[in-house]
């Protein structure tokens, strides 16, 4: 091993998500051959895998978060009354 950390997928996600937007909309166009199409398909599921994996860790983080400290627990949002 070199010591070098991994990139965690979160720190890309914009960046992949918009790439993964892009391909959507290239094959909706209909454009495409259908070697593009499956090109394009299986990046956009790679894409999304990544972006699973990503949003996981994010949830993840988030949980250990909240277990740390307990006023930041989950709460049920009642917006103000009308009546204030």
């Amino acid at each position: 091993m070199t010591g070098r950390k991994t990139k965690s997928p979160i720190a890309d996600f914009e960046k992949r998500f918009a790439e993964l937007e892009k391909i959507v909309n290239r094959m909706e166009s209909g454009e495409q051959s259908l070697d593009g199409s499956l090109a394009d398909f299986e990046k956009g599921m790679a894409l999304c895998q990544v972006l699973r994996q990503a949003l996981g860790e994010a949830e993840e983080k988030i949980r250990i978060l909240i277990d740390q400290d307990d006023d930041a627990r989950p709460r049920v949002f009642e917006p103000p009354s009308d009546d204030d």
